[in-house]
């Protein structure tokens, strides 16, 4: 089942074209990755899935739905969570309210109901917490669901961007860089969360200039240049392939 696609997408900025008629689809289940040299139109292509930024040509799919035009707390309601290179919580709130906040969907959050179904507000709060602490405890933040977001290192705070964006039970999650910043000891846990949120039938596709970890994690790799779809295939492929290398390196393969 395709979760994800890219139909001849585009977006130009001025006389300048970032992404050139991209077009490629995702898998129920599978973790994509997304690579290319600076400059290459990943970041923009990423932009433009998310509904951050909205393309010039071009169709974008989402569970088979047209969300070309949707913006992205449309695309989040259809299941397509993001999260960013430089994480952003809410820096003086607890880890746990960071968490509650990304909660989709809550009775409480319509006045009248707060007067009208008190127990059912409640129990959803009482669920919505439990959520909240089994995903912290999944990501190893769970001893700190009381500290401000603010005493968290950067490889922590990438966790954290992790749990928070599933509370809202997305079935597609882009990641973008999630290993920047992550020292070695933690890139190991967020490699090994990923996997078993994946192996729960998540689907991820991810931006990465570690290609070490695009090669561990990935079942597939796009590689992009000058905005447009350079090659596609398996890690091992892609990293044999001479385009490849001569879009990266300027070289050829010995």
């Amino acid at each position: 089942m395709t979760v994800l696609q890219a139909l001849n997408v585009t977006k130009r900025f001025g006389g300048v074209t970032a992404v050139d008629q991209m077009s490629f689809s995702v898998a129920s289940g599978e973790i994509l990755g997304l690579i290319g040299p600076n400059g290459a139109g990943k970041t923009t292509m990423f932009d433009l899935l998310a509904g951050s930024v909205a393309a010039s040509s071009g169709q974008i799919k989402l569970m088979g739905q047209d969300v070309t035009r949707a913006p992205a707390h449309r695309r989040l309601a259809g299941g397509m969570g993001r999260t960013f290179q430089i994480p952003r919580p809410f820096p003086e709130l607890s880890l746990i309210d960071n968490m509650l906040l990304a909660r989709q969907n809550q009775s409480g959050e319509r006045l009248w109901a707060n007067f009208l179904a008190p127990r059912r507000i409640a129990a959803e709060e009482r669920a919505a917490r439990d959520k909240a602490l089994g995903l912290l405890d999944l990501v190893a933040l769970r001893k700190l669901a009381d500290d401000p977001a603010r005493v968290l290192s950067g490889g922590q705070r990438k966790l954290l961007e992790l749990a928070r964006v599933m509370m809202a039970d997305p079935k597609v999650v882009l990641l973008d860089e999630p290993a920047a910043g992550v020292n070695p000891t933690l890139l190991e846990v967020l490699i090994d969360r990923i996997r078993e949120i994946n192996g729960s039938g998540v689907t991820f596709v991810l931006i990465e200039h570690n290609i070490d970890m695009v090669t561990r994690l990935c079942h597939r790799i796009l590689v992009m240049a000058s905005g447009a779809m350079l090659c596609q295939g398996a890690p091992d492929e892609v990293a044999r392939d001479p385009r490849v290398i001569e879009a990266y390196l300027g070289g050829t393969p010995a």
